[in-house]
């Protein structure tokens, strides 16, 4: 099924987004900051992703599941949007461990 992976990382993205609408954590709480580091962190992985389709590290291969765009060789369309996925779920997870434990702290300080 073409454009199926495309799908499953555009409905990700969609839950994540929700989630941080809902509990304000990254996009929703920062809005240029969090720009400028998904923007940051995206242009790092595809040059980490174009350095190592250079070197022969990393290849494409044929599925059926992408939509058959490449953005440069062995780089799908699908490339950017996983990226994306991986940054802002990692950033999402990062600050949202880091106001729980803000939360937690000062309850411990008053035993």
């Amino acid at each position: 099924m073409t454009g199926l992976y495309l799908a499953g990382l555009l409905v990700s993205i969609a839950g994540l987004l929700v989630l941080d609408l809902r509990l304000k954590v990254f996009l929703f709480a920062a809005p240029r900051r969090a720009a400028v580091v998904l923007l940051v962190g995206v242009a790092g992985f595809l040059a980490w992703d174009l350095a190592g389709v250079g070197l022969g590290i990393f290849f494409e291969g044929r599925n059926d599941l992408l939509v058959g765009v490449d953005l440069a060789p062995d780089v799908p369309l699908e490339e950017v949007f996983f990226l994306l996925l991986l940054c802002l779920s990692a950033m999402e997870a990062f600050l949202l461990a880091q106001r729980l434990l803000q939360r937690r702290t000062p309850a411990e300080g008053r035993r």
